[in-house]
C-alpha cells in the first residue's frame, strides 16, 4: 500500500485514484504551524477531528476503514495509510479510542510511539486508567514525547457544537503547547495536575452524573406515585434551584431510543471507576453501588420523561 500521504479537499478524489490527483505536502504547515494527527473518527472523535480542520490546522488522519473518512468529508485532511508517516509528519498526535487497549495496540504493535519525534505531544482523549495513563507516560519520556491524558466530557452533541469540557492531566507546557488545538472543540479546559489526574477527574465526574440520575430517578418514580403531573413536575425542577445536568440531558440527548445504549457505556465507565479507586487505594464502595444504580436505572428515567412530556401536550 502506498504510504505517501495525500491531500484530501472538497471534491477531491479518492487515495486509490491515479498519482496525479495526489497532492505532497511540501507547503507550509496550516494555521500556528501545528500540525495534528488524529485517530478516532467514532462517535465523539469525528466532530472534535472536523473541528481542527475547521479552525484551520492541518489535520493528519489514519484509519482502518476508509468509509471512516467520511465523517470528514467538506474539510481539508491528510490521509496517512500508515501510522508511521502519520506520526513522523505530526507536531501533536491526539487519540480519540474507547480502551486504553486498543491505544496500546497503536502504541506498540503498530509502531505509532516509535514513528514520533522528540517534543511530539500526545494527547489520549479517552476515558481509562490513570494507571495505564502514567506508565504511557514514562515509556514515552524515554524518547522525548510529552504525553496528556485529556478525556473529554459533553458527548457527541457537546462536541457537535465544539462546547466539550476537556480534562487535562500531565506537563502544563505540553497542555499550553496544544491548547490552540483543545481550544477549537472546547467550552473550557480543566487542568487537574500530574499524569493521570485527567482521567481520575473525568471518572468522578462521570461518578457523580449517574449518582445525579439516580436522584432523578427517585424524584420522578416519587412524583408518579403521588400522582403528579410528571410533566409539570419536570418544567418545575429544570427551572428551580434542583436543575442538574442529568435531568436536562433526559430532555434532550437521552431518549427511549438510546437510554439502553447509553446504560451499557455507563456500566463500562463504572467498571473504570471502581478499577481506577482500587488502584488509588480508595474505598468507593457506596459511590459505586449508587452510581451503577442510577446507569441500570436510565431506561426507566427516560421512560417516565418520554410519558411526561406526552402529558404536556
Amino acid at each position: 500500500m502506498n504510504t505517501t500521504p495525500h491531500l484530501a479537499v472538497p471534491g477531491a478524489t479518492t487515495p486509490d485514484q491515479p498519482e496525479k490527483h495526489r497532492i505532497e505536502l511540501d507547503r507550509p504547515p496550516a494555521k500556528s504551524g501545528l500540525r495534528v494527527g488524529w485517530v478516532g473518527l467514532g462517535d465523539q472523535g469525528a466532530p472534535m477531528a472536523r473541528a481542527i480542520a475547521a479552525a484551520g490546522f492541518e489535520l493528519n488522519v489514519w484509519v482502518r476503514r476508509e468509509s471512516s473518512l467520511t465523517a470528514l468529508d467538506g474539510l481539508p485532511h491528510v490521509r496517512h495509510d500508515t501510522l508511521a508517516t502519520l506520526g513522523a509528519r505530526s507536531d501533536i498526535v491526539c487519540l480519540c479510542l474507547r480502551e486504553d487497549s486498543d491505544i496500546e495496540e497503536l502504541l506498540t504493535a503498530r509502531g505509532l510511539l516509535e514513528s514520533l519525534s522528540p517534543g511530539t505531544v500526545l494527547i489520549n482523549h479517552g476515558t481509562g486508567l490513570p494507571g495505564y495513563a502514567r506508565s504511557m507516560a514514562r515509556r514515552a519520556d524515554s524518547t522525548g514525547v510529552l504525553v496528556l491524558d485529556a478525556p473529554v466530557s459533553g458527548g457527541r452533541p457537546g462536541a457537535e457544537a465544539r462546547q466539550l469540557t476537556t480534562i487535562v492531566g500531565g506537563p502544563r507546557d505540553a497542555m499550553e503547547v496544544a491548547r490552540p488545538i483543545l481550544e477549537s472543540f472546547s467550552r473550557k479546559i480543566a487542568y487537574m495536575g500530574a499524569t493521570g489526574s485527567g482521567q481520575t477527574g473525568k471518572l468522578i465526574n462521570n461518578a457523580l452524573l449517574m449518582m445525579n440520575q439516580k436522584n432523578v430517578q427517585d424524584i420522578l418514580e416519587l412524583g408518579r406515585n403521588l400522582d403528579m403531573d410528571l410533566g409539570a413536575l419536570s418544567d418545575l425542577l429544570l427551572s428551580g434551584t434542583a436543575r442538574s445536568f442529568a435531568i436536562e440531558a433526559l430532555t434532550g440527548p437521552v431518549t427511549t431510543n438510546n437510554a439502553e445504549h447509553l446504560k451499557v457505556l455507563q456500566i463500562i465507565d463504572m467498571d473504570i471507576f471502581a478499577n481506577a479507586m482500587k488502584g488509588l487505594g480508595q474505598d468507593v464502595m457506596t459511590i459505586n453501588n449508587y452510581a451503577r444504580a442510577g446507569a441500570s436505572g436510565l431506561p426507566h428515567a427516560a421512560q417516565l420523561m418520554a410519558g411526561s412530556t406526552r402529558q404536556t401536550k
